[in-house]
């Protein structure tokens, strides 16, 4: 299209008017109009300062149209004219052509402090920091100044580097400068002081004038990241109540994480109120916040709630809902979501797969599992490290060590956390020695372990209950300097119980720092394991005089305890404690467990009337019932029999240890027709035996030998004192001879 010839310069000063108009609205399209109607007219004197408004359009709609502008400024001269040098340089710089914009700034014969900050806010905005502060020092020689754009992306380029000692120096700058009045600048130092120490950045906060929303949502962002939620909710309160400063998005979304952090829905059902009145519900990231929220408080239905508020939903608000659902055990709501993504044409990324692989781990669904797999391939997910190490993880939970393995192999560069996931893959299926000697090769590997992967190892060593490996693992974890850590200090007395050292385990407990309820609960266990119930009675009594409050665990624990020692009256005693004073925190492992202390020292028919007294909406389980039906092969109740084993079979209907003690019980009464159909409906439903195996340490040496092994090279010794054994628990508990 040919445009009319334009002679009157009263029309070329009305075109380049529209050129400057247009811009300043972001009409992009229409400056380069305008500006093609200028040239496709012939006028010549273009005023040179509306080609930094074309080449701004340029940024927008085109390179190659830059270019050519580029090379209009060159043959007309305007090269030389210093904004137009600017402007071209700004150009190019913004395009991602730092090569160029280099190349004109380096032609320059003057260049002023916009020049310098183009240049700067090119090299610093694309994260090339070490060559924006090599041009910085230059700048800085010739009497640069900087504006305020350019020194909030140095402050963040020494933040990203993690580089504080200049950073500091830089704050010093930018004292001697006076430019660190500025609010933004003020901001851009608080950031960078929450990452070094909160009490450096809160100085710098008390010290401001002018404090706007976002110096505010630094601070409590920065608190609830040092997990310091009260502060930052204290922060918040005076921020709204006293300074009058109307909070954001952002703002509200770090006071949420503080109310999660505390896991206090009570305060966060306020907050979500506040951001009602506000009108900041309809902001997406305060929507997933908020389902976050409720789904870490156990409040399924609010997150619900929250989830359907939001108008604009994004693939976190989907997954913050399926998360949210797995982790409170909503396993058919989280299904129906998965489905209502796929209806609404939401695309999964791995996050999404990720969480559905947790719920095939908690269900062992092994066909979930492979679809999975299938969709992580299809997707092109396989180098996602995330995705690949649930999917290890995910295989070894439903027992198939083998796919895990196989996908640990194919993993082409490993980091730590693919090692350690691969290590408690083979410690849960009770592969330690596996296990162990992964952990070597680990080593050799130059790979060095962490926190998680000494954790790991520590199992390990304890399932193997090899003693000296297990002083080993202890070494490790003492030149690591993590032996008095309260997590690793636990996992040591823990190894060393499960090795029967309960010395030792006393020794790693007082090493420990800080003991917590966990530690205290996991000695008390060890004791009760190693057949200590008294000691592990004045644990729990020690425990409280020094103010630690027992949990659920702990009371489990100490139950177990008297289960195995044999305690009735005391265990009795502890269970009504609980039943009048904290009857809420009874679970229904404290009740089958009760159940098994009874059954065990033969008050059957109290154990069968607990089990019909446990409350509706804690259904009884089949460790409550086995316990209940191996107490009845013992003592020989036929009445009770029966009706245990039914409700055995019908909880666990693909585990072995059902069937086999049923078999057991009727061979014990002479039923060996009904004892050989129990195993032969075992093999007629496809359950596959697990064997139970004992160890024996021997000349440090651990041996383990199965039921009726008699391959075993030590074969001829163990029968003969197992034998023995079985004839002394025989008469200490007061039943008729064995029956073989």
């Amino acid at each position: 299209m040919r445009f009319p010839i334009i002679s009157s310069g009263t029309n070329l000063q009305n075109l380049c008017h529209n050129i400057k108009e247009s811009s300043s609205s972001g009409r992009w399209k229409e400056v380069f109009s305008h500006y093609r109607e200028i040239k496709n007219a012939g006028l010549q004197h273009i005023d040179h300062a509306i080609l930094s408004h074309v080449l701004k359009a340029c940024i927008f709609l085109s390179f190659g149209l830059g270019k050519s502008i580029h090379a209009s400024v060159i043959k007309q001269g305007f090269e030389s004219f210093g904004s137009v040098g600017n402007s071209v340089m700004d150009f190019y710089a913004k395009s991602g052509a730092l090569g160029s914009a280099l190349g004109i700034f380096n032609y320059m014969y003057t260049k002023d402090s916009v020049s310098w900050n183009i240049i700067l806010h090119g090299h610093l905005g694309r994260g090339l920091s070490e060559e924006g502060f090599d041009l910085f020092t230059q700048a800085r020689a010739v009497g640069f100044e900087p504006n305020v754009s350019t020194l909030v992306l140095m402050i963040q380029a020494y933040r990203s580097l993690r580089a504080y000692n200049d950073g500091q120096k830089f704050h010093g700058y930018l004292i001697q400068s006076g430019s660190v009045s500025h609010t933004s600048v003020h901001n851009s130092l608080l950031g960078m002081y929450t990452d070094i120490k909160m009490e450096y950045a809160r100085n710098l906060f008390d010290e401001m004038y002018d404090k706007d929303v976002i110096s505010w949502s630094v601070m409590i962002s920065g608190y609830v990241h040092i997990d310091d939620n009260v502060i930052a909710l204290e922060l918040f309160k005076k921020m709204v109540s006293e300074f009058g400063v109307e909070p954001d998005g952002q703002t509200m979304v770090s006071v949420l994480k503080g109310c999660t952090n505390l896991v206090d829905i009570g305060i966060g059902k306020l907050i979500h109120g506040f951001i009602v009145l506000r009108g900041l519900n309809y902001d997406v990231f305060v929507g997933n916040t908020l389902v976050d929220l409720y789904c870490k408080c156990g409040d399924v239905d609010s997150a619900i709630l929250a989830f359907q508020e939001i108008p604009e939903r994004n693939i976190v608000s989907w997954n913050s809902l399926l998360s949210g659902f797995v982790h409170n055990e909503k396993h058919d709501e989280a299904l129906a979501l998965f489905a209502s993504m796929r209806q609404s044409g939401v695309d999964v990324d791995e996050v999404t797969l990720v969480n559905l692989l947790l719920l095939c781990k908690v269900l062992g669904d092994l066909r979930q599992c492979k679809l999975i797999h299938s969709r992580i391939i299809r997707r092109g997910f396989q180098s996602n490290e995330l995705a690949m190490n649930s999917l290890i993880d995910t295989y070894a939970k439903c027992d198939q060590i083998n796919h895990s393995w196989k996908l640990f192999c194919q993993i082409k560069r490993l980091d730590i956390v693919t090692w350690s996931t691969m290590i408690a893959a083979f410690t849960y299926c009770g592969l330690p020695d596996e296990a162990i000697s992964l952990y070597h090769e680990m080593r050799l590997s130059q790979e060095k372990p962490n926190s998680v992967t000494l954790l790991n190892l520590l199992e390990a060593c304890g399932l193997s209950a090899d003693i000296v490996r297990s002083k080993c693992a202890h070494g490790i974890a003492i030149r690591m300097g993590l032996a008095s850590h309260v997590a690793i200090g636990t996992a040591i007395l823990d190894m060393y119980s499960k090795c029967g050292d309960i010395e030792a385990s006393r020794r790693a407990f007082d090493q420990i720092s800080v003991q917590n309820v966990v530690s205290w609960s996991a000695m008390i266990a060890a004791h009760g394991l190693n057949g200590l119930p008294h000691k592990a009675l004045a644990l729990l009594s020690e425990m409280e005089a020094l103010g630690v409050k027992p949990n659920p665990v702990t009371t489990l624990s100490v139950l177990s305890a008297c289960c195995h020692g044999g305690l009735v009256e005391e265990g009795l005693s502890l269970f009504k404690h609980l039943a009048n004073k904290h009857e809420s925190e009874l679970k229904l492992e404290h009740y089958s467990c009760l159940v098994d202390l009874l059954a065990r020292a033969g008050n059957l028919d109290d154990a069968f009337q607990l089990i019909k007294s446990i409350p509706g909406a804690m259904k009884p389980g089949a460790s409550a019932w086995g316990a209940l039906l191996s107490a009845c092969r013992t003592y020989e109740d036929r009445k009770l029999t029966e009706g245990a084993l039914s409700q055995v079979l019908e909880l666990e209907p693909l585990s072995s240890a059902g069937y086999l003690l049923a078999s057991n019980t009727y061979a014990v009464k002479g039923s060996w027709i009904d004892a050989s159909g129990m195993r032969c409906l075992m093999k007629e439903r496809g359950v596959k035996v697990v064997a139970g195996y004992s160890l024996v340490h021997v000349s440090n040496k651990v041996y383990t030998f199965t039921a009726g092994d008699k391959y075993h090279p030590l074969s001829l010794i163990s029968c003969s004192v197992i034998e023995q054994l079985h004839s002394c628990m025989r008469i200490d508990t007061g039943a008729g001879p064995l029956v073989y």
